[in-house]
């Protein structure tokens, strides 16, 4: 069962959530219905993981001392250092 919801929410915002989710290829109603189920959805975790990142859990497997803090601190200062 669906149920109306209203919103009052800024022009410029909804003007580009609709450009986001046309260029997605869902309607607004679908975005925000997926964002707010991930919210509680979440609150049910002890530790908030993106949906992207859990999509990719399991794709790689790193040795257990890997430090991604080291890792991503090398990849960033390779990045942009002049």
């Amino acid at each position: 069962m669906t149920t109306k919801l209203t919103l009052t929410i800024d022009d410029s915002v909804i003007s580009v959530a609709k450009k986001y989710a046309k260029n997605k290829g869902k309607s607004l109603s679908d975005i925000v219905e997926n964002y707010l189920m991930t919210l509680t959805t979440n609150e049910n975790q002890e530790e908030s993981i993106s949906p992207r990142i859990l999509k990719l859990m399991g794709t790689i497997e790193l040795p257990e001392d890997f430090d991604y803090k080291k890792a991503l601190t090398s990849s960033l200062t390779k990045k942009y250092k002049k």
